[in-house]
């Protein structure tokens, strides 16, 4: 059977929402003990179980409030006055949202897609760089960053885009730059940026709008030039910028 952990992980990882719901103390007769664990989705499906009856549907209907306000909260039940249950005991339930770990798709592996790599993945960023040159992604295999070493636009089929899509588009050529854009602006994400110039960022947009492959709203949903404004100057320093904005907009989608 599988675990409630890789569930967790499953979820964690996907577009969906989800509270875990677990019993921190316990006395008297109570149906599960302390320890129990039980997974509840957004549509109020779950998997696992603390019992069953009155307990488990008010769970539930309080698992789902805490979903939609992202805040972690316990509740305590005496089961025969609260809930008129046969079971004699009382029960804490410690109810936590489960919040989505954000895949960062990098599209090229150069100075600042290597640096933009290591940093994000140090601040809980579902790492993915794309890249068809070997020895630009080979540092990366060792340090648990996933990579994919194809052609872009080969490696579209392979990637999964979600509201929860974090996307950088850094690679060492100006027309890849342009497709990559053209492609992810149409897919499912929270972000979407790419490096360059005022000068380059005005020529895409022109490129753009001649072809009339991206309409004004997607163009202005696009972080380009990439990252907050700071006097940035070396690769890691880009880097930094880059990721400051991501976190920033990671974070006030939390609020």
């Amino acid at each position: 059977m599988e675990s409630i952990y890789k569930k967790l992980a499953a979820l964690e990882k996907s577009d969906g929402k989800g509270a875990l719901c677990t019993i921190v103390n316990c006395s008297g007769s109570t149906p599960r003990k302390t320890g129990t664990k039980m997974l509840v989705y957004e549509d109020g499906s779950i998997f696992g179980t603390i019992g069953g009856g009155a307990l488990e549907k008010t769970t539930i209907k309080n698992a789902i409030d805490i979903i939609k306000l992202r805040r972690a909260n316990s509740f305590e039940h005496t089961l025969v006055q609260d809930l008129g249950m046969c079971c004699g005991g009382a029960l804490t339930i410690f109810i936590e949202p489960i919040l989505n770990k954000k895949k960062l798709y990098i599209f090229g592996a150069g100075h600042i897609g290597k640096a933009l790599a290591h940093f994000a993945s140090e601040v809980d960023f579902s790492v993915t760089v794309i890249d068809e040159r070997p020895a630009e992604l080979a540092p990366l295999k060792y340090n648990g960053i996933a990579v994919i070493h194809k052609k872009y636009s080969r490696a579209f089929n392979e990637l999964n885009f979600n509201n929860n899509t974090f996307i950088a588009v850094i690679t060492h050529d100006h027309a890849f730059d342009r497709d990559i854009v053209s492609f992810c602006a149409n897919q499912p994400h929270q972000y979407l940026g790419m490096i360059g110039s005022v000068r380059k960022v005005e020529i895409a947009k022109k490129a753009f709008k001649t072809g009339k492959k991206l309409t004004d709203q997607q163009m202005k949903a696009i972080d380009w030039p990439m990252g907050i404004e700071i006097d940035a100057i070396t690769p890691k320093e880009i880097a930094i910028s880059i990721l400051a904005k991501m976190i920033d907009v990671r974070s006030k989608s939390l609020a």
